[in-house]
């Protein structure tokens, strides 16, 4: 909205279908940060390492993706008349504002989901389990009765 006011577009249907639009690419980069997140759990890392690594290294996917679409938008923003104005301001706008916050309020949401709400389980057991041989593992396996000495 912000995006419009300033560059005085006209909020119309175009508008309300550039920020449906929009809600679109941002949840995809959400989804990029929780996935980033949940791999390097599964790998062991600790919370902090994990909430920071997805931050640091999703950094570059998700800036190029927003810098291709604005600029991309630019022309079509200047030149693309009317009809067009309004979606690729609530676009660009809402891309350069959504993309500052995503980066900084997934992570600290997650964080307050494991470590407040305790909604995600971290370490412990998750990690214990992971480390533990299955049925699979040791299915079939014979061991010499003096191998474990003698009790």
């Amino acid at each position: 909205m912000i995006a419009i006011v300033v560059m005085d577009a006209p909020f119309g249907f175009t508008a309300i279908l550039g920020t449906i639009s929009l809600l679109g690419v941002i949840v995809s980069h959400i989804i990029v940060l929780f996935d980033y997140i949940e791999e390097a759990h599964e790998r062991g890392e600790s919370l902090q390492d994990s909430l920071l690594d997805a931050g640091v290294l999703r950094l570059r996917p998700v800036l190029i993706t927003v810098g291709a679409t604005v600029l991309g938008l630019v022309p079509l923003a200047l030149h693309g008349g009317p009809l067009w104005e309004a979606l690729c301001y609530a676009q660009i706008g809402g891309l350069l504002l959504a993309t500052a916050i995503t980066l900084l309020l997934v992570p600290m949401l997650y964080a307050v989901f494991v470590l407040d709400l305790k909604w995600i389980r971290w370490g412990g057991a998750a990690l214990a389990s992971a480390h533990e041989p299955g049925p699979s593992h040791d299915a079939g396996l014979v061991t010499p009765a003096g191998a474990h000495g003698a009790r």
